[in-house]
């Protein structure tokens, strides 16, 4: 009994220990169910919400693609969106019967080569990427298919509503969503730019632009009419606020519609106005003028003498209707008179009026949303004869929205506003842009350029009740080296309204032909001016712009025209 009783303690010890590493081990294993059930619950609910997002039968994922901001105009329509859509592709792990299955996706898909997608299914990777943005008839069709190894990826998908009427300015994307031209490169650029902008009710980010979708369509219809009307291979044009410097409407055609990408592609559909560079013609003479107005060196009464052509070397500067007399300034500037603007420019010298030219920009590109305007084609060795040259427009080319960038200090008051495709106030334009111009000088080109409109080569430009005041530019284009006499380049450059000038309009015209509808001339007078004058009496209600009344009108222009 006493052995006996003295094991009774180890042996207790030793029953404790046991039922203690069983404890421990039940615990364990409970912990472990408890693990497992937690992971295979939260992957269950996981499942179950694919499940419902899955809706179509595919699997989706939401892929790589940028989710890009809205673009608006200046009043909030939209000019581009995102939409989500499905990109099919397939997993070849997965495929029972790649022959089937290409068969079955090119019934359905006709652009989709069968022996193509056969081959690279055979290839055997994990992801086959079949189409992109299927509509939801083709996704739908697929999924009714019920074929294994097919499958859905959810894509941002850009859309533009009003198709190729703004396509030069908003730009298009890539396959991936990504900028390529245009305002949506510049927001690819300049992410900040979307966190200064206003969101949408849903909490959506926008950019806005100045552009205001009625003007632009205005400036496209009657610019697609004047190529009908003209035959002419392209045309262009740009409508700016001449205080603010916003662009209002900007298009050159042919253009295209960035929901088809591969439009952009065609070197023909390029943006004329910002990146073709162009000899531009007698439009280059209110450069010419202002010059001299500017430097002090001429009044609206002093005279040149254009009785006789400019002789230089071997090359002659003559008038297209020469009058054989001495003319006045406003004379010079409503008849075009080459003779008179090239006497301006060596009255300036060649040192000033390159200055001159400088410093309205014309000499090197204008910086917009878009990017850099093309390089300009200045003369290397810059020599008498080539400034008398560019006083009217030949041996300097620039683009049309740096002739309309140098012109707005010659009809706002002297300021040298930039253009912008973005919103910005009269103020702080204002506020930020140098004077280049004195107002003075402003004021004088006002009025000549009413007065062209009124008894000058612009007559046609005129738009009742809006004193539209402009000036025509028709420049011989260089074929095989030489100028040509058939080839020409039209344009018509206008301020509207002269009494108290608010917008700048510019249109261009490439190569109109002699029709009926321009009395068989095909100078600027007979083709731009007149679409000028279209774009104004629509465009002027929409901006905001009353027209006068006749007799207001009336007396305004015998003001204008009295002194001269």
């Amino acid at each position: 009994m006493r052995d006996n009783d003295r094991a009774d303690p180890a042996e207790a010890r030793a029953a404790r220990a046991y039922h203690a590493r069983c404890r421990y081990r039940f615990r364990l294993a409970c912990l472990g169910f408890a693990v497992a059930f937690v992971l295979i619950g939260g992957r269950l609910v996981t499942l179950g919400f694919a499940g419902a997002e899955r809706g179509s039968g595919g699997l989706y994922d939401i892929s790589t693609t940028v989710h890009r901001p809205d673009i608006l105009d200046r009043h909030g329509r939209l000019l581009a969106t995102d939409i989500r859509g499905a990109t099919l592709y397939a997993d070849p792990k997965r495929v029972i019967d790649r022959d089937e299955l290409a068969e079955q996706v090119a019934s359905v898909l006709p652009d989709v080569n069968a022996r193509s997608l056969r081959e690279r299914i055979k290839a055997g990777s994990r992801f086959v990427r079949i189409k992109r943005e299927l509509t939801p008839k083709q996704q739908a069709e697929i999924y009714e298919l019920g074929l294994p190894g097919l499958g859905f990826i959810q894509e941002y998908r850009r859309v533009y509503p009003v198709g190729a009427t703004a396509s030069h300015v908003v730009g298009l994307v890539d396959v991936d969503n990504r900028g390529l031209a245009g305002i949506e490169k510049f927001v690819d650029d300049n992410p900040q730019l979307t966190m200064a902008s206003p969101q949408t009710a849903s909490g959506e980010e926008t950019v806005t632009l100045s552009l205001d979708v009625g003007v632009q369509h205005v400036l496209r219809e009657e610019l697609k009419a004047a190529m009908a009307n003209y035959r002419a291979k392209a045309a262009a044009g740009v409508v700016i606020d001449l205080h603010s410097g916003e662009v209002l409407g900007l298009v050159s055609l042919p253009d295209f519609d960035p929901n088809h990408r591969e439009q952009a592609l065609d070197k023909d559909r390029l943006n004329r106005i910002g990146f073709g560079v162009y000899e531009m013609g007698s439009v280059f003479k209110v450069f010419s003028v202002a010059g001299v107005l500017d430097l002090g060196l001429a009044s609206l009464n002093t005279s040149y003498d254009a009785s006789s052509p400019i002789r230089y070397a071997s090359f002659t500067i003559s008038d297209f209707h020469g009058k054989g007399r001495p003319l006045t300034v406003p004379e010079v500037f409503i008849y075009s008179s080459n003779i008179g603007a090239a006497k301006m420019a060596l009255q300036m010298g060649v040192d000033r009026h390159r200055a001159f030219l400088k410093r309205l920009g014309l000499l090197s590109p204008v910086t917009t949303e878009l990017g850099p305007s093309a390089m300009p084609i200045v003369p290397q060795h810059w020599q008498k004869l080539n400034t008398m040259t560019i006083a009217f427009g030949h041996g300097l080319s620039v683009t049309p929205l740096q002739l309309a960038a140098a012109t707005l200090p010659l009809v706002n008051g002297g300021i040298g506003v930039t253009p912008t495709f973005l919103p910005r106030s009269r103020e702080d334009a204002l506020a930020t842009s140098p004077r280049v111009l004195k107002a003075e000088t402003s004021a004088a080109m006002l009025k000549l350029m009413r007065m062209n409109v009124v008894k000058g080569t612009g007559k046609r430009a005129e738009a009742a009740g809006y004193r539209v005041g402009g000036k025509t530019g028709t420049a011989e284009k260089v074929v095989a080296g030489r100028y040509s006499k058939t080839a020409l380049l039209t344009n018509f450059l206008a301020a509207f309204p002269t009494d108290d000038p608010q917008y700048l309009v510019l249109v261009m015209l490439d190569e109109p032909q002699r029709v009926a509808a321009s009395n068989n001339h095909a100078t600027a007078g007979v083709n731009a001016a007149p679409t000028v004058g279209k774009i104004v009496a629509r465009v002027g209600p929409i901006l905001g712009v009353p027209p006068k009344l006749e007799e207001t009108e009336r007396r305004f222009d015998a003001k204008v025209t009295a002194s001269y």
